[in-house]
């Protein structure tokens, strides 16, 4: 059996790669590791996009997998119960991926790896060489994926393939409308508490000549969206080096960006178990308090 999957905490990118993956293994069953963000699972939600057809991981037999798809992840560590599957000696694993490479890796057979803005640009650029045909609704996903993991084709980690992936996918019909309706929504009330709270406990650190703002927020509930937050943060203060902590539920959230080449934030979040890349990344913190993180 072959199984398409993802890291956990999903977001559009990887699900849209999941679609990409879905045209190149037809016969592949797609789910998800984990939970997805909040952003995502409100998308399935509302939206009529239901060709996905993902299977939930309970119903998922690991021993009948023969072949493994990773799509926009090949850490161990943040592909959940699937982890357990890519030692074994009769599974194939192929990965697309566009993050830098980490300790913990996963090696497959087949390694579409490249530094692009988007795992989605990746596999868009395979379906248009392979020929293969995708609907508007397809391609209008597939867009929001470059689209949310490029910051709209702005970050300074957009490359020439992202605008020309970007370029296939309105020729296939994608809806500019609808992308912009789902990655760009108002803040709600309690996300702008929490960025109220952001600005107010940031804090400059001049490290090695350089400016490091470090902020932090804590909250009983899970705010969704909080990169979004982290974004906004950044372009009111214009920060050039920014890390970010949140406090929600039972755990710590690190969400770190960089705009200079000389500081890669992605080695700060390998440090917590998280990853990334050189201007963008995050980890998870499980079992450490706001103060000590």
């Amino acid at each position: 059996m072959d199984v398409i999957t993802t890291h956990v905490n999903a977001d559009f990118d990887a699900v849209a790669s999941m679609l990409a993956a879905k045209k190149l293994y037809p016969d592949a069953t797609l789910a998800f590791p984990g939970s997805q963000e909040k952003g995502l699972r409100d998308f399935f939600l509302q939206s009529t996009f239901y060709m996905l057809q993902t299977e939930r991981i309970k119903k998922i037999d690991f021993d009948a997998i023969t072949r493994l798809i990773l799509v926009d992840i090949r850490q161990r560590d943040r592909i959940g119960p699937f982890a357990e599957v890519v030692d074994r000696k009769n599974v194939d694993i192929h990965i697309y991926d566009h993050h830098p490479p980490s300790d913990n890796d996963v090696s497959g057979s087949v390694e579409v790896i490249r530094e692009l803005g988007a795992t989605t640009t990746i596999l868009s650029g395979i379906l248009e060489e392979k020929n293969i045909d995708i609907s508007p609704d397809e391609a209008t996903i597939l867009m929001m994926g470059i689209y949310e993991d490029t910051g709209s084709l702005t970050f300074t980690s957009t490359t020439v393939e992202d605008y020309l992936a970007a370029a296939f996918l309105l020729k296939k019909g994608a809806s500019l409308n609808v992308v912009s309706d789902m990655v760009t929504k108002e803040l709600t009330a309690e996300q702008i508490s929490v960025l109220y709270e952001l600005i107010h406990t940031a804090t400059v650190h001049t490290i090695n000549g350089t400016d490091v703002v470090i902020a932090k927020a804590s909250t009983d509930r899970y705010v969704s969206d909080f990169a979004v937050l982290v974004h906004k943060l950044r372009d009111i203060e214009s920060i050039n080096v920014l890390f970010v902590l949140a406090e929600m539920e039972d755990r710590i959230y690190l969400v770190a960006r960089s705009r200079l080449n000389e500081v890669d934030v992605s080695k700060v979040a390998t440090e917590f178990g998280g990853g990334g890349h050189a201007t963008a990344a995050s980890a998870t913190i499980k079992e450490m308090g706001l103060e000590e993180a």
